[in-house]
């Protein structure tokens, strides 16, 4: 499974738009062939910086999704509402 977190940081007061946008957008990423799991946090000191923690199959899995998101256009119609770049990390489980 590969854990990836993308962290929206948003223009001022746009934080709750950019959810209402997620609440709809997520219906399909849930129907994405390889989609594991998805959560939404906002941050508890700034509601304009969201993060998704996403789980995927694998991480082509996720990247086949997110090349499909700007294809179609998803990832352009955010760029008025992102104060800054959406930044997309993927993480590898470690057993300590």
């Amino acid at each position: 499974m590969q854990k990836v977190t993308l962290l929206f940081p948003c223009q001022p007061g746009m934080g709750a738009a950019l959810l209402e946008a997620m609440a709809v957008a997520l219906v399909e990423t849930r129907a994405y062939d390889g989609f594991v799991s998805v959560e939404t946090f906002v941050d508890a000191d700034n509601p304009d910086n969201v993060l998704l923690v996403e789980e995927w199959a694998t991480r082509g899995h996720q990247e086949r999704y997110m090349a499909w998101r700007v294809e179609s256009g998803m990832v352009e119609l955010l760029q008025p509402v992102l104060a800054g770049p959406l930044e997309i990390h993927f993480w590898d489980g470690r057993a300590i």
